[in-house]
């Protein structure tokens, strides 16, 4: 089994961006990739061929692959449905709806999270998978099944994307290691400084830094570019240009170029591919 997981220091930190840009290199590898996003809260979301639900960014990341969505890339997807409650779709089925008085539980989620991605990692060769939001949401990390429950059910190994054009990125990707679980933090192995502008070269001495404070390795520093695609919460960016006679050549116009952009800039895409060998 290969896989890696992307996680970010926050929300809008390039998560949903990287990782269709990451199937996209490994597919013109000619690797067989799937995406695949264990939670997702977003009312923005796709019909499959197969008459299930998930969330629109795991279609195009799909589409970044050179496959058809499928509802076991979006095992469970949260949709609010106001005052309050929220539908569960589980399975790329509608299941519940949830609310305060009546949470979503562990127990009827990570079983089909676990069969999802199995039939995914069982039929390709690697499976490239979205944290969702911030891994370390104190209040929120008992309940998790997208980022540390997914290290920790599934033992993925993961890389961290900051954005450095929030400013703080040194102090949000060592903050997040410090603050993921202590026996969870050797399965963080990499680290991404997305958004920057100008020469990457001048922040070699704070890479340097957290890779010795760390032990992750930085798998290299992207340009401030856009991919237009549906967006999936608040902290989301709609910038961009699409060309193309329809959403889906349009959308893989974009991330060609963008794909191409961050090779061109270092992404260090055979040591993802290395990671993601060291899945459990």
């Amino acid at each position: 089994m290969r896989s890696v997981l992307v996680l970010g220091t926050s929300s809008g930190a390039g998560k949903t961006t990287l990782c269709a840009v990451l199937c996209r290199a490994l597919a013109r590898k000619g690797m067989s990739v799937a995406p695949f996003k264990a939670s997702n809260l977003s009312l923005n979301s796709y019909a499959c061929q197969d008459g299930g639900e998930i969330g629109m960014g795991q279609a195009f990341q799909a589409w970044a692959c050179g496959m058809e969505p499928e509802s076991d890339m979006n095992p469970v997807l949260l949709k609010p449905a106001g005052n309050g409650v929220i539908q569960l779709v589980r399975g790329g089925r509608p299941y519940r709806d949830i609310s305060r008085d009546s949470p979503m539980t562990k127990e009827e989620t990570v079983p089909t999270v676990r069969e999802c991605f199995g039939r995914l990692s069982a039929s390709h060769d690697i499976v490239v998978c979205e944290g969702s939001g911030s891994p370390v949401e104190l209040n929120l990390m008992d309940r998790d099944i997208a980022n540390v429950g997914l290290m920790r059910e599934l033992g993925i190994p993961a890389i961290l994307v900051g954005d450095i054009e929030r400013g703080g990125v040194f102090a949000a990707i060592y903050g997040t290691w410090r603050l993921i679980p202590e026996d969870l933090r050797p399965q963080l192995k990499g680290f991404i400084i997305n958004r920057f502008r100008g020469d990457g070269s001048i922040l070699k001495e704070g890479i340097d830094r957290i890779e010795e404070l760390t032990g992750m390795k930085c798998l290299g520093v992207m340009p401030y570019r856009f991919l237009r695609l549906p967006e999936e919460d608040s902290m989301s960016s709609s910038e961009g240009k699409l060309e193309g006679s329809d959403v889906r050549s349009a959308f893989m116009f974009n991330l060609d170029e963008m794909t191409d952009a961050f090779l061109e800039s270092g992404l260090d895409i055979e040591e993802v591919v290395r990671i993601s060998e060291s899945s459990a």
